[in-house]
């Protein structure tokens, strides 16, 4: 079909989901700031005042020393719920109230040894291998600057700007952290042409008409952020649709890291293999093989090699090459000449992909919040175009 409405959501740094991703994005910062090959795990719950931390950590560097010797687990939690916003005197919710139960051990020996550039017994090879088996997928098209799906960028963009306005603390004192949005946009012949409608849910304070907040949101977020050649006068606009979102973050709804994938990714506009990433080091290639498909998808586009571009890759836990590699360009490129140069520019091995992306840094608080793609940020290199000469000459 060219003629169709696709919808993508985002949601807001309150989310409750979005804060646990925040805490174990943060706990797997703080590892690799002491040790760059932290084997990180690290997954969060959160309901009403209390937060669960549980998974696997080994820290090389300190050896058999307890994790709670070297990083305060309890002040990287507080410190990510207070940046997040949740200090407000009415929070159940509170970065210093909040209890933590923390359930974090060492990772399986029986997982390292795969994982490790060493042989071991039953290990096929001596180089770094996955740490996991499974398949990731990479996306990018020409609809946005950014080489991503227009609906998904659009949603991140109301997102984020909800949250500048809120912690800035002079426009509408009323917000709160949890919110979400969502953008509907109609496409002829393949192509962006129209918003059909927009969607946020923002939680607020007790004191604040629905009037206000419907006309806060349409003026001073959505016509401000939105294209506005995109935006017509048959826009449908639903703020607060129930009307009152008082009660929300992990008082209202409980919170999991990793139940956010799509809008981490590409807003349902891409396929996912089912990875989530947050709380992973990247010897996970849930993780770091997501960024690599990203990478090589939008260096693909950028190339003008293809207006879309999907690249999906396989791996089994342990062993160091993918199973196998695929690209659809969906028409709008030579799959098996773009594949080709593809499989010349890139490699794909784990330790290949850590090694190009530089992926051992404490970069990845950087990316828990309205997408993981589309961010102009150095530290993020698998948004660089940095391989559209090397593609174009393979290609040639």
């Amino acid at each position: 079909m060219s003629n169709y409405i696709f919808s993508s959501e985002s949601v807001g740094e309150g989310h409750p989901d979005k804060v646990a991703d925040t805490i174990s994005d943060a706990i797997l910062d703080a590892c690799l700031t002491i040790d760059p090959k932290s084997r990180v795990a690290c997954e969060t719950f959160v309901k009403s005042n209390i937060v669960v931390v549980g998974g696997e950590i080994t820290i090389p560097k300190i050896g058999q020393k307890p994790i709670g010797s070297v990083i305060n687990i309890e002040k990287v939690i507080r410190d990510a719920v207070r940046g997040i916003g949740y200090v407000n005197s009415d929070d159940v919710f509170h970065a210093d109230s909040i209890f933590i139960n923390n359930y974090l051990t060492t990772q399986s020996p029986d997982i390292a040894q795969g994982v490790d550039a060493k042989s071991a017994d039953g290990k096929k090879h001596k180089e770094q291998g996955a740490g996991d088996q499974g398949i990731m997928f990479g996306y990018a098209c020409d609809e946005t600057p950014e080489l991503m799906p227009a609906p998904i960028m659009f949603a991140h963009r109301l997102g984020r700007e909800l949250t500048r306005i809120r912690k800035a603390g002079k426009l509408a004192k009323w917000l709160r952290p949890d919110a979400k949005s969502q953008v509907a946009v109609e496409y002829t012949n393949g192509k962006p042409t129209r918003i059909v409608n927009v969607v946020i849910s923002t939680q607020h304070a007790a004191d604040v008409s629905h009037a206000e907040i419907e006309k806060f949101c349409i003026e001073q977020v959505i016509k401000k952020v939105l294209p506005k050649n995109l935006l017509t006068k048959d826009t449908e606009y639903l703020i607060n649709p129930t009307g009152k979102f008082v009660v929300g973050g992990p008082q209202g709804d409980s919170g999991l890291t990793g139940r956010k994938i799509i809008v981490d990714t590409y807003g349902g506009m891409g396929r996912h293999g089912g990875g989530a990433f947050s709380g992973k080091d990247p010897s996970k290639v849930d993780r770091s093989a997501a960024y690599m498909g990203r990478w090589v998808a939008k260096n693909v586009v950028a190339a003008g090699l293809a207006s879309k571009c999907e690249v999906q890759f396989a791996y089994a836990i342990g062993h160091p090459q993918p199973l196998s590699v695929h690209v659809d360009t969906f028409g709008t490129g030579d799959d098996s000449k773009v594949l080709s140069a593809v499989l010349k520019v890139f490699s794909f091995k784990p330790a290949d992909i850590v090694s190009q992306l530089k992926l051992l840094r404490p970069i990845y608080s950087k990316t828990t919040n309205y997408g993981h793609f589309g961010k102009d940020d150095a530290d993020l290199t698998w948004e660089k175009t940095d391989k559209v000469a090397a593609l174009n000459k393979a290609y040639a």
